[in-house]
């Protein structure tokens, strides 16, 4: 493992221990079998009981069957997973941090109980109806609409695109802006609904035909007259702070899954530039190689020790959503960057599956762009440091 300044050090016995139970799980469950899901481009549904058993579903939530780990405890799982995949990272982050967190935190108790055990279990499953096909980086633009009924509930209508678990999911987190209240200031505004997929007029559409992300379902959601009760909305949250809470929880999680994803790669091409002799010894003894193997270390060090540093902030409740921002970015863009050096150290045998590299890269291409793409990161901690915002 990957701990040039000592990390494990700064850790508690409890970390360290979920850290390795997870990778154990990992090294023996999935990994033998990852590579053929993602060429087949199907998501490995008989590991969703395992990862609950772990407690990986919900990890760092307080009751309801969650295992109330620590921030850091979580991220260093979220890390073990996408060390072997950013898909299989994905389904638990989005089942914990878009789907049960909402429910956890603005949830009504009647809706934590019928969801949040079961979810923690493995045995419902949900999925996050934010993005839409013409409103990806400006969530505030959603045409997904929420219209009153004169008896009481709402009907919705609409559609959301790249949702992660939308074919697997049970219940999906959607978010629409609420008309016909008779309430001025509340018509128009965002709120949060739970939509049992069973519901008459909710269809998921898989998407096929990715190279990225292949062991990850995604789907579209179509929304078309459906009618949920009162007891559908969540009450604890109005306007676009529900959403974008949980993207911050969801992106915590990337930013320790893609040093895993990172991690993965420097390790196969080290152990393959040890191994590969060409001329006078192996490709490690030349200088060119080193330098490559050095910038991989060296980022994923600084990697290591700035997210670190992030999950305590968030433990103390002292995070900040642009400091999070900082820690996607800076993560995402040099696992990407590690991911090519590694396929370039393995020449040819880069972009065969019997090596991780080249699934990861492909894989990365899509972290680099979801949850917010590297270039809306950039802006948000701009508008941190200068004050200005450099979009509406």
């Amino acid at each position: 493992m990957v701990d040039y300044y000592g990390l494990d050090e700064e850790l508690t016995t409890d970390e360290r221990q979920v850290r390795d139970a997870v990778r154990r799980y990992m090294d023996v469950k999935v990994r033998p079998i990852i590579a053929k899901h993602y060429q087949d481009g199907t998501f490995p549904t008989e590991l969703i009981g395992g990862f609950a058993e772990l407690g990986l579903l919900g990890a760092n939530l307080e009751g309801y069957g969650c295992a109330g780990m620590g921030d850091v405890a979580y991220g260093l799982a979220m890390q073990e997973l996408e060390r072997c995949d950013s898909g299989v990272r994905s389904f638990c982050s989005v089942q914990g941090s878009l789907c049960m967190y909402p429910i956890w935190a603005f949830g009504s108790d009647a809706q934590k109980e019928r969801w949040l055990p079961g979810m923690a279990r493995g045995e419902i499953i949900g999925c996050f109806g934010l993005t839409e096909p013409d409103f990806g980086s400006n969530p505030t633009g959603m045409v997904t609409r929420a219209d009153k009924l004169p008896g009481g509930g709402y009907r919705l209508n609409g559609t959301k695109r790249w949702i992660t678990n939308g074919n697997l999911a049970h219940v999906a987190i959607v978010w629409a802006k609420v008309y016909g209240t008779g309430d001025e200031a509340r018509d128009g505004r965002v709120h949060g609904f739970l939509v049992p997929t069973e519901t008459a007029g909710f269809t998921a559409q898989k998407l096929d035909g990715k190279f990225s992300l292949r062991a990850s379902v995604t789907s579209e959601l179509i929304l078309e007259d459906v009618e949920v009760g009162e007891d559908a909305l969540m009450p604890g949250v109005v306007g676009m702070r529900g959403p974008l809470s949980c993207l911050s929880q969801a992106r915590y999680g990337i930013c320790w899954g893609v040093i895993g994803a990172a991690i993965d790669c420097y390790e196969t091409a080290l152990s393959y530039s040890k191994d590969r002799v060409q001329f006078s010894r192996p490709i490690a003894g030349y200088q060119l190689v080193q330098a490559k193997l050095v910038h991989m270390v060296s980022e994923i060090t600084k990697a290591q020790w700035l997210t670190l540093r992030l999950g305590r902030l968030k433990e103390a409740g002292r995070v900040k959503p642009a400091q999070i921002s900082l820690a996607k970015r800076n993560n995402v863009h040099h696992a990407l960057e590690i991911a090519r050096i590694a396929r370039d150290i393995l020449g040819g045998n880069g972009i065969m599956y019997d090596y991780p590299v080249g699934r990861h890269m492909m894989n990365l291409e899509t972290v680099y762009t979801y949850e917010g793409t590297h270039d809306i990161h950039t802006l948000i901690v701009g508008q941190d440091i200068t004050g200005l915002a450099a979009f509406e």
